[in-house]
C-alpha cells in the first residue's frame, strides 16, 4: 500500500517551520493516542501514523531526503536499511530508550529541547479588607517575551534554523575517555540540534526580547499571608518558542490596626472603663462589616472573651466562616480631678481597702496566697 505524504498527515504545507510542525503533531498526537482511545485499532494506527511524520520532519537530514526523494529515502538502502524504525536493526540504545521514555511530544530524538521559560514571582501587599473580600489588581512586571519578528526561532525573517553540523541535528556528541565513550551536549548548538546562521534583527538570535506587560490579578476572597496564585504561562518565554513559565502572586497582608487574623478568626481589644466593667453597659464594637452592639455584663474583668459567631473570615479554602472575638481591657482612668480622686478613695474605703473580700475575690486569693508563701519560709 502506498504510503501517505507525511507533510498530508500532519496537515502542513511543505514549506511548514519546525514550529507549525510541532504544533500540528501536538493536536493530532493528543486527538489519536491510545491512552485516549483504549482498545481502538484505527486510532493507534494513525497515531503511529502522525508520529512517524513528525520525526522524518523535524529532522533536518532526514526531511531533506524525504523532500528529494520521497519515501524512497527510507526504503532498504536508502538511509540506513528498513524503515520500520529509521534504521532497521541498528538502532541504538538511545533510540529504544527515547521511544520508551520520550513523552508524545518529543518522541525518541535525542537532541535538548529548548528551556521552559523560568517561573515569575511577584509580592504583592493586601490589606485586611482586600484579603477578607477579594479584589483585583493590575500589575506591572518586567519579563522576556516571544520575539513577535522570529517567533522565538531567532533566525532572520525568511530564513529558519540549519541543522547543527557538529552533532548533525542530535544534539549530542560522544567522546572517548579511555575505555568508555561519554554523550554530552553538542558544544556548538548547545544540545538544542541547530544553529542560527542569520539571527534575527530585533532578538539578536535569541528569540526573546525584554518587555514589561501589565496583567490583571483577580485575588479570591479569605487569602492569606503566604498563600500563593500561580498565572500560568504569564512567566518569562522559553527558548526558540518553548513553552513559557508561570507567575507566582505571593500575598503579603499588612498589619491591621484594629484586627489581628488568626486562621478563619479575628481577635480584637476593646478598652471600657471601670464603671461599665463593675456595673455593665452596652458599647459598639467594630466589624469589617460595620459597627455592632456588645453586651458587657456586670463585674466584667480584664481579659474576658466574647464571641461573636459569623462576624471573621470565609477561609479561601472554603469550610465555616470564622468568628470576631473581642478581648475585653479594663482602662485605668488616668488625669484625675480632686473630686475623681476624692470619690475613689471614699469608694476604696467603702471595699475596706485593697484587698477587700466581699469585692475583690481575686485580691483576696492573692494575698491569702503570698501570705502563705511567707509563712512556708519561716517555718
Amino acid at each position: 500500500m502506498a504510503k501517505r505524504d507525511y507533510y498530508e498527515i500532519l496537515g502542513v504545507s511543505s514549506s511548514a517551520d519546525e514550529r507549525e510542525i510541532k504544533k500540528a503533531y501536538k493536536r493530532l498526537a493528543m486527538k489519536f493516542h491510545p491512552d485516549r482511545n483504549p482498545g481502538d485499532k484505527e486510532s493507534e494506527a494513525k497515531f503511529k501514523e502522525v508520529k512517524e511524520a513528525y520525526e522524518i520532519l523535524t529532522d533536518g537530514q532526514k526531511r531533506a531526503a524525504y523532500d528529494q526523494y520521497g519515501h524512497a529515502a527510507f526504503e532498504q538502502g536508502g538511509m540506513g536499511g528498513g524503515h520500520g524504525g529509521f534504521g532497521g536493526g541498528g538502532a541504538d540504545f538511545s533510540d529504544i530508550f527515547g521511544d520508551v521514555f520520550g513523552d508524545i511530544f518529543g518522541g525518541g530524538r535525542r537532541q535538548q529541547r529548548a528551556a521552559r521559560g523560568a517561573d515569575l514571582r511577584y509580592n504583592m501587599e493586601l490589606t485586611l479588607e482586600e484579603a477578607v473580600r477579594g479584589v483585583s489588581k493590575e500589575i506591572r512586571i518586567p519579563t522576556l517575551e516571544e520575539c513577535e519578528v522570529c517567533h522565538g526561532s531567532g533566525a532572520k525573517a525568511g530564513t529558519k534554523p540549519q541543522t547543527c553540523g557538529t552533532c548533525h541535528g542530535q544534539g549530542q556528541v560522544q567522546m572517548r575517555q579511555g575505555f568508555f565513550t561519554v554523550q554530552q551536549a553538542c558544544p556548538t548548538c548547545h544540545g538544542r540540534g541547530s544553529v542560527i546562521k542569520d539571527p534575527c534583527h530585533a532578538c539578536h538570535g535569541h528569540g526573546r526580547v525584554e518587555k514589561s506587560k501589565t496583567l490583571s490579578v483577580k485575588i479570591p476572597a479569605g487569602v492569606d499571608t503566604g498563600d500563593r496564585i500561580r498565572l500560568s504561562g504569564e512567566g518569562e518565554a522559553g527558548e526558540h518558542g518553548a513553552p513559557a513559565g508561570d507567575l507566582y502572586v505571593q500575598v503579603q497582608v499588612r498589619k491591621h490596626p484594629i484586627f489581628e487574623r488568626e486562621e478563619n478568626n479575628l481577635y480584637c481589644e476593646v478598652p471600657i472603663n471601670f464603671a461599665m466593667a463593675a456595673m455593665g453597659g452596652e458599647i459598639e464594637v467594630p466589624t469589617l462589616d460595620g459597627r455592632v452592639k456588645l453586651k458587657v455584663p456586670a463585674e466584667t474583668q480584664t481579659g474576658k472573651l466574647f464571641r461573636m459567631r459569623g462576624k471573621g473570615v470565609k477561609s479561601v479554602r472554603g469550610g465555616a466562616q470564622g468568628d470576631l472575638l473581642c478581648r475585653v481591657v479594663v482602662e485605668t482612668p488616668v488625669s484625675l480631678n480632686d473630686k475623681q480622686k476624692a470619690l475613689l478613695r471614699e469608694l476604696e474605703e467603702s471595699f475596706g481597702g485593697p484587698s477587700g473580700e466581699k469585692n475583690s475575690p481575686r485580691s483576696k486569693t492573692f494575698f491569702d496566697g503570698v501570705k502563705k508563701f511567707f509563712d512556708d519560709l519561716t517555718r
